[in-house]
């Protein structure tokens, strides 16, 4: 394998050859390459995320990481889809990601739960036709992200300027990487092919209830950082129940976990640390290999943030119990759903006899 190829690798791909290698020398230049290329993706991130905050705007941040994040899954993913109308796709999902997120904070939390339960169903139907490359994480993250951190006025503008800008170089690196892939299904059968019968359909509509609905409770109770338990449930809803039970014991837990260690950190560190303590929590999501570390690591970054608006306390606390109430709201939904599909489909199968 070469060192390129290694760098393709992913965290536990690379553990996995660090491992699986006898010889010791070989295995000190797996290390080597492992360890090069968590900092890298650091490095580039921060440059990336930095160059789009000092062009747009500190406030206009959030833009570089959708961006970031689309491009890094756009570069090996696809939609299942012709490559050509894969293009499509990405205009589309981008068009929600300009308006859909400043239109639901310009109005009351009822209107708002329908316009998310309108852009959510979008960006599932035309980023994640393709169930097994996890695209909607990544878009549904991004709609999230850009709504809990929202703007006005001209760093709207700004905003709107960047996600063109992180738009165009989403096609072009999709067409370059994916030009080459033979597909038969078009756009319009990203439509046609939604059929409540199907899984893909199912799992559609409960990831698009069980996040809109929770992100309207908790502004329906005047808490901040809706967007919190909204991502927390998307994560932990996934296609097939049989794996939910997992997900949300890791979510729940190992946030507690990430939560802790941020708030030791935010006690020792000096004040002029707490700009570094996402970095650092980045570095730690290179080096994981599974979800739960992952999630561990991903709540430095925006603790980091809220820290700042509301104190330390308030913000752990406002974290924990947010991915908390997500995590056993998605497993109650998911329950509640299940039984009324399986009731229904009972019901169909007696008729029919």
């Amino acid at each position: 394998m070469t060192f390129y190829q290694e760098l393709q690798l992913s965290s536990a791909g690379s553990k996995q050859l660090i491992k699986n290698t006898q010889d010791s020398k070989e295995k000190r230049r797996h290390i080597f390459i492992y360890n090069f290329k968590v900092y890298l993706v650091m490095i580039f991130c921060v440059a990336v995320v930095t160059v789009f905050s000092k062009l747009l705007g500190n406030n206009n941040s959030v833009v570089g990481v959708t961006v970031l994040l689309a491009v890094l899954v756009l570069r090996q993913a696809d939609f299942g889809i012709k490559t050509s109308h894969g293009l499509i796709s990405i205009m589309g999902i981008y068009a929600i990601l300009i308006a859909g997120p400043r239109v639901s904070n310009m109005v009351p939390p009822v209107a708002a739960f329908v316009i998310n339960v309108v852009c959510i169903m979008l960006l599932m139907i035309m980023g994640c036709h393709n169930v097994i490359m996890y695209n909607h994480s990544t878009f549904v993250l991004g709609y999230l992200l850009l709504q809990g951190y929202d703007v006005t006025g001209h760093e709207y503008m700004m905003r709107v300027v960047g996600l063109l800008a992180g738009m165009l170089v989403c096609m072009i690196i999709f067409y370059k990487n994916q030009r080459n892939r033979p597909y038969r299904r078009t756009f319009w059968d990203l439509f046609k092919e939604f059929n409540i019968n199907s899984a893909r359909t199912r799992w559609y509509i409960k990831l698009t209830f069980i996040v809109s609905s929770a992100m309207l409770i908790v502004s329906l109770m005047g808490l901040p950082r809706a967007m919190w338990i909204g991502i927390a449930c998307m994560s932990v809803c996934l296609p097939f129940s049989k794996d939910v039970d997992k997900r949300i014991g890791n979510r729940a837990l190992f946030n507690v976990v990430g939560c802790a260690i941020f708030a030791v950190m935010y006690i020792v560190l000096p004040e002029s640390m707490y700009p570094y303590i996402g970095m650092i929590g980045g570095i730690g999501v290179g080096y994981s290999a599974g979800y739960a570390w992952q999630t561990a690591f991903n709540t430095f970054g925006a603790l980091s943030i809220a820290a700042g608006l509301f104190g330390m306390p308030y913000a752990v606390a406002l974290r924990i119990g947010l991915n908390a109430a997500g995590a056993a709201y998605t497993w109650l939904c998911d329950k509640v759903l299940e039984r009324i599909h399986s009731a229904v489909q009972a019901k169909n199968a007696s008729v029919v006899e």
